[in-house]
């Protein structure tokens, strides 16, 4: 009972404490805080008391059953827990206090230990240990690719493999330092160990990011940065709250477009965004080179914006120029755009399209479908996801869109299905097939793609 007055049986436990703590209190200040507390000892009965009023938690019968012998440190952290309830009673405030003076030494003790074990933390936190976090996957994919192309570069009829550089172990790190509360510096890397070469002394490209001259294997440059393990991209990010504003600055991967289709890829540059007062949209505005390489590629820029228009219906769009090279064949557009967005239909049904378009000559425009049933969540073993998606996929229709390993290549139309499964916690398989037709050729080119992956994620 927590009364303001002192019950009678409160003052009969205090009278005891009173009369029997001469010969055991002043004892204890030189006793060994690990040893233990003798059964009969006071305290037991103190808190017993303690525990039928509700100020410690006991064991369910309302006692604290103090049979059980215990150390003065362990009396002295129940009691330190019980100091830190407020409203007590009277009679309860009187008995607390007379365990805090028998245990002033441990409960002194505790306070040093407890402000140290912040301090820890604290220091920890703003330690490296504390600043730096990673995260990534490690990828085993297969793929089943075949057509009936036979000479790539004439383009003539015959059976061969696609694609024949996606069978691999693949893992990608990414990581993040916090700089202080406004800016983080970042950086990713990739290897990518194919396990089937496509030989004639030529290694895996993927890995070296090199190109290619002729089939002989003469080196004409570097491509891009490769996935060869290295720290391939570092970045910095600011986000600053008082604007609802963000940056990011260097070699970083960026997407335009809600499947990534205009520009999907590793790019030097920055790009800067800004939350649109009274919308769900953010705005944006980004200046880069859609790739990497050795080659002199002008840079684009442009601006963008995406975010919620309504309740199930969103937008991501973006437009883009660079000044076209007019001694440069390759340079064959200078404009181009991204009209993109989604739209749940239904509860665990969500509708995506992308459409591109340049101003190139020809072969100027691309369309893409998704339709999404359900979404996989890594925490839930058993959670999956369907899609179908078809590509209409031109090829000056887009800047540098994601291929998303060649499986989306440029002048390919066609149907893809996939199943997505979480088989354990941090687990996804995926496997996919996909029907592609080539939109120009000399000999109606066809492809059929069969992928399994599966990515361990920590």
């Amino acid at each position: 009972m927590k009364a303001r007055k002192i019950n009678k049986k409160a003052m009969a436990l205090l009278l005891g404490l009173t009369l029997g703590v001469s010969g055991t209190a002043f004892a204890a200040e030189g006793a060994d805080s690990f040893s233990d507390v003798p059964q009969g000892h006071w305290a037991y009965d103190a808190l017993d008391f303690l525990a039928k009023d509700g100020v410690i938690e006991g064991m369910g019968d309302g006692t604290f059953q103090g049979n059980r012998t215990m150390t003065r440190y362990e009396m002295a952290s129940i009691v330190a827990k019980a100091m830190q309830k407020g409203g007590l009673g009277i009679g309860d405030q009187a008995v607390l206090d007379k365990l805090a003076a028998e245990y002033g030494n441990e409960l002194a003790t505790l306070k040093k230990q407890t402000a140290q074990n912040t301090k820890d933390i604290e220091d920890l936190k703003n330690g490296i240990a504390g600043k730096l976090s990673v995260d990534g996957f490690i990828r085993l994919q297969y793929d089943h690719d075949k057509s009936n192309l036979g000479d790539a570069d004439k383009d003539t009829a015959g059976s061969k493999k696609f694609n024949d550089g996606n069978d691999r172990f693949y893992y990608n790190v990414n990581g993040a330092y916090k700089v202080n509360d406004n800016w983080k510096a970042k950086f990713q890397l990739e290897k990518n160990t194919a396990y089937h070469h496509s030989g004639a002394g030529r290694y895996n490209l993927n890995e070296t990011g090199l190109s290619w001259e002729d089939s002989t294997g003469n080196v004409n440059g570097k491509g891009w940065s490769g996935h060869d393990g290295n720290i391939q991209r570092i970045w910095v990010e600011g986000y600053f709250p008082k604007s609802d504003s963000w940056v990011s600055i260097g070699r970083a991967w960026r997407g335009l477009g809600q499947q990534n289709q205009l520009q999907g890829n590793e790019t030097d540059g920055l790009q800067a965004g800004i939350h649109i007062p009274g919308t769900n949209l953010t705005g944006s505005a980004f200046w880069f080179t859609p790739s990497t390489g050795d080659s002199a590629i002008p840079a684009w820029y442009g601006v963008g914006t995406w975010g919620k228009l309504g309740h199930n219906v969103g937008i991501n769009l973006a437009y883009a120029h660079r000044e076209k090279d007019k001694d440069d064949d390759n340079t064959k557009m200078d404009n181009a755009y991204v009209l993109s967005g989604w739209w749940d239909i239904a509860k665990n049904l969500q509708f995506q399209y992308d459409y591109t378009h340049t101003n190139a000559d020809e072969q100027n425009h691309g369309s893409f479908y998704r339709l999404n049933y359900r979404n996989t969540d890594l925490s839930k073993p058993g959670s999956y996801q369907l899609y179908t998606r078809y590509i209409y996929k031109q090829h000056y229709s887009n800047i540098a869109g994601d291929d998303e390993w060649g499986s989306l290549p440029n002048n390919m139309k066609g149907w893809i299905f996939s199943f997505k499964y979480v088989p354990w916690k941090n687990v996804e398989w995926e496997t996919f097939y996909s029907r592609q037709k080539a939109i120009q050729s000399k000999c109606d080119v066809s492809r059929d793609l069969v992928r399994t992956q599966v990515d361990f994620h920590f």
